[in-house]
C-alpha cells in the first residue's frame, strides 16, 4: 500500500530538548519549506501499480525517502552510512519527518525503492519543481549553456580475456543454480574460470614486459585470448543445453522459478556470446564498432573524450542544459532532466531531446551558448526561439561584446559539472544499466536544483 505522507514528528520528548536542536539549520530549513510541496509527490503516485496502491503492506513515507535521497545525493554517503547517520542526528530526523522514537527504513528499503522508481519520476518531479520556480518564485530564465559529460558506470578497466574469465565464472555459477532446480541427471556447466585465469596471468606477465619490444608477443597474447574464448563457446553450448532441460521440465510446481531461472542464464549466455564475438573479431583484426565492456552492466561504452588523463571512460554521455536567469559570472541557474543514449552519441544527436525538454516546460531562451560540437543547422532547427546562439568557434552572434559575454558563460558549463561531480555524486552511478544510470543523474539534477532555489530564497 502506497503512503505518500510521513507521522506526526513532533511528540512528548521534544519539549526538553533545547530550542537550537528543534529548529532546522538555515540550508535545511530552505529544503524542508521547498519540499513541504505536496505536489512533488504526485509523479510517484501516479506510476505507482495501481493493484498495489491500496492493498498489501504498507510502504515507508514516501516524502521521507524522497528527503532520505536528497541527503544521500548532497553528502554522497552510501546507504548504510546514510541510514546510520540520519538515525544519530536530531536535524536531520526533524528534516525527513521522523520523530525520536521513530526507526529509520532499513538501507535495502531505500535502495530498492530508488530502482523501483526509476529515472522517469525524478525527472517528472524535476519538471514539476522548475515549473513551480517559473510561475510562483520568479524564476525567469533568459540564457541556456549545455554541454555533455560521462558519467561512469562501476566497471573496472576491461579487456578480452578478462571479460571472458568473468563470463566463464558467471554461467558456472548460474549453471549451478539452475541445475539444482532441474534436479538429478541436469545438464552440468564447468566452471572454467581456473582454466580462463591461468591465461590471463600469462597475458598480464606478457604484457608487463612491454609487448613492442618483444619478438612474437604481440601473437602470443592474441593465440591466448582467443583461448580464453574457445572456453567460453564450451561453457555456452553447456548453459544453452540446461536452459532447454530447464523450460522441457517446467511443469507443475516451481515451473516459473525455473522458467526465470533458464531466462537469466539464457541472457547471460547471449552476452558471453558477444564477447566470443568480440574476442574473435579483434584476433581476426576487425574493428569492434559495439564492444561489451561488462558483464554485470551490459549498456555501458567504451566513450573517448579527447582528455590528457583519460583517453577512455566507460558508461554513458549526458547531456546538461542549466537555464539561468542572466549571463553573469557566477550565474546559477535550473538544470532540466538530462537525456541519454546508450553508446557514445554526439552532441546533435541528444540536442532534440533537450530541446522536447524546453518545449515541456515553456520556456524560451534568449541566449544559448554551446561549445564547438554543435553543428549550426541542427542548432537553427532545434532551437528556433534563440535570438543569440554562440557556439564556440563555430558561430557568432555578430557583436564582439556579445561573442565575449556567451564564451565566457559557456565555460561556466565546464565548471558545472565538475560541481556536480564532486558535490551531487554525478561522477559515477552505482546502479546498473541505463536507467540506473538515469535514476542516478536524475537525483543529482534534483538536489542540485532544490539547493539553487533555497540559495535563490535567501
Amino acid at each position: 500500500m502506497l503512503r505518500l505522507a510521513g507521522e506526526q514528528v513532533e511528540s512528548l520528548f521534544d519539549e526538553a530538548l533545547p530550542i537550537e536542536v528543534r529548529e532546522l539549520p538555515a540550508d535545511l530549513a530552505r529544503l524542508d519549506g521547498l519540499l513541504a510541496d505536496d505536489a512533488l509527490l504526485e509523479p510517484i503516485a501516479a506510476r505507482w501499480e495501481a493493484a498495489s496502491r491500496d492493498r498489501g503492506r504498507p510502504t515507508i513515507a514516501m516524502a521521507l525517502f524522497v528527503r532520505l535521497m536528497v541527503i544521500k545525493q548532497r553528502t554522497g554517503w552510501g546507504y548504510e552510512t546514510l541510514v546510520k547517520e540520519v538515525s544519530d542526528s536530531l536535524h536531520l530526523r526533524r528534516f525527513c519527518g521522523l520523530s525520536l522514537t521513530a526507526s529509520v527504513p532499513h538501507e535495502s528499503t531505500i535502495r530498492k525503492l530508488a530502482r523501483r522508481l526509476g529515472s522517469e519520476v525524478i525527472d517528472e518531479i524535476t519538471r514539476l519543481l522548475i515549473g513551480s520556480a517559473v510561475r510562483e518564485r520568479r524564476f525567469t530564465p533568459r540564457a541556456m549553456r549545455v554541454d555533455s559529460t560521462v558519467v561512469e558506470a562501476d566497471v573496472r578497466w576491461p579487456s578480452d580475456a578478462a571479460l571472458a574469465h568473468d563470463a566463464a565464472r558467471a554461467l558456472a555459477r548460474a549453471g549451478a543454480r539452475v541445475g539444482a532446480l532441474v534436479g538429478t541427471g541436469a545438464q552440468r556447466v564447468r566452471d572454467r574460470s581456473r582454466a580462463a585465469s591461468r591465461r590471463l596471468r600469462l597475458i598480464s606477465r606478457t604484457v608487463g614486459r612491454r609487448i613492442g619490444q618483444a619478438g612474437g608477443a604481440r601473437e602470443q597474447v592474441l593465440a591466448w585470448t582467443a583461448e580464453t574464448g574457445e572456453l567460453v563457446r564450451a561453457s555456452i553450448r553447456e548453459a544453452r543445453r540446461l536452459v532447454a532441460e530447464a523450460r522441457a521440465k517446467a511443469r507443475g510446481r516451481g515451473a516459473r522459478r525455473k522458467l526465470a531461472a533458464a531466462a537469466r542464464l539464457q541472457e547471460l549466455a547471449e552476452r558471453a556470446e558477444k564477447v566470443c564475438r568480440q574476442i574473435a573479431q579483434r584476433v581476426a583484426g576487425e574493428k569492434i564498432t559495439d564492444r561489451l565492456v561488462s558483464l554485470a552492466d551490459p549498456d555501458a561504452r567504451p566513450i573517448g573524450k579527447g582528455k590528457l588523463g583519460k583517453r577512455y571512460e566507460f558508461g554513458y554521455v549526458f547531456q546538461l542544459a542549466e537555464i539561468t536567469e542572466n549571463t553573469r559570472r557566477g550565474a546559477r541557474g535550473l538544470l532540466l532532466p538530462a537525456p541519454t543514449k546508450v553508446g557514445s552519441p554526439n552532441e546533435p544527436d541528444l540536442l532534440p531531446n533537450t530541446a522536447e525538454e524546453l518545449r515541456k516546460a515553456g520556456l524560451r531562451p534568449r541566449d544559448v551558448a554551446l561549445d564547438g560540437g554543435f553543428p549550426p543547422g541542427p542548432v537553427a532547427e532545434q532551437l528556433p526561439d534563440a535570438t543569440k546562439v554562440f557556439i564556440s568557434g563555430r558561430q557568432s552572434t555578430g557583436s564582439r561584446h556579445t561573442d565575449r559575454r556567451l564564451a565566457r558563460y559557456r565555460v561556466g558549463a565546464e565548471g558545472r559539472i565538475s560541481h556536480l561531480k564532486r558535490g551531487y555524486g554525478m561522477r559515477r552511478t552505482r546502479l546498473r544499466g541505463i536507467d540506473g544510470a538515469r535514476t542516478t543523474v536524475g537525483w543529482s539534477i534534483l538536489t542540485y536544483n532544490l539547493d539553487t532555489l533555497a540559495i535563490r530564497a535567501t
